[in-house]
């Protein structure tokens, strides 16, 4: 066990606690402290490397927050591992990571596990539709179903955070969606 991985998965849950609004000082403080964990861990695997499953979880967590679809790839990689070496949270976590990589290459998510806004509202991001509850189920990926609620419920009690600096793969959805806007 790498604890200094450990120190760092803490320290990025426990900003997440209170996660400030999308658009902020604060808020762009916190992505400046994720990079530098991002940095930190990545520097760590390619030194000494990560053999443990809640290691592996805790520094694919750390990059899946990540601005770049390799940094989440490699969240990925890591989750899956993590999930193989019998770390069950890294089962939803691998699932997660697949869905926000795909999401940043604008292709539809295979589970449904990331909610963006677009401007009016919180949306579940584009799910394949040939993925199943059951396929959920084996992730430990809630149902589409509680997705949308989910979606809707931080419409009614999250701010709406400004558009004006949404990253390329949100603006281009977003056009998608809202065609002739």
């Amino acid at each position: 066990m790498n604890e200094r991985i450990v120190e760092l998965f803490r320290a990025d849950q426990a900003e997440r606690i209170h996660h400030p609004v999308c658009g902020t000082a604060a808020y762009r403080a916190l992505r400046e402290r994720d990079a530098l964990r991002r940095k930190e861990v990545l520097g760590i695997m390619a030194t000494s490397g990560i053999d443990d499953g809640e290691n592996m979880f805790q520094a694919a967590m750390i990059l899946q927050h990540g601005d770049e679809a390799e940094e989440v790839w490699q969240a990925h990689r890591l989750a899956r591992a993590a999930a193989d070496a019998g770390h069950r949270p890294g089962r939803w976590l691998a699932a997660a990571s697949l869905d926000r990589w795909l999401m940043y290459q604008g292709k539809p998510q295979k589970f449904g596990t990331n909610i963006v806004p677009d401007g009016r509202r919180q949306r579940l991001w584009d799910v394949d539709p040939g993925t199943t509850d059951e396929e959920r189920a084996q992730w430990d990926v809630p149902r589409l179903a509680e997705m949308v609620r989910r979606a809707e419920e931080l419409t009614r009690s999250e701010p709406m955070p400004p558009m004006d600096a949404a990253p390329r793969w949100l603006t281009e959805a977003i056009r998608r969606w809202y065609p002739g806007e």
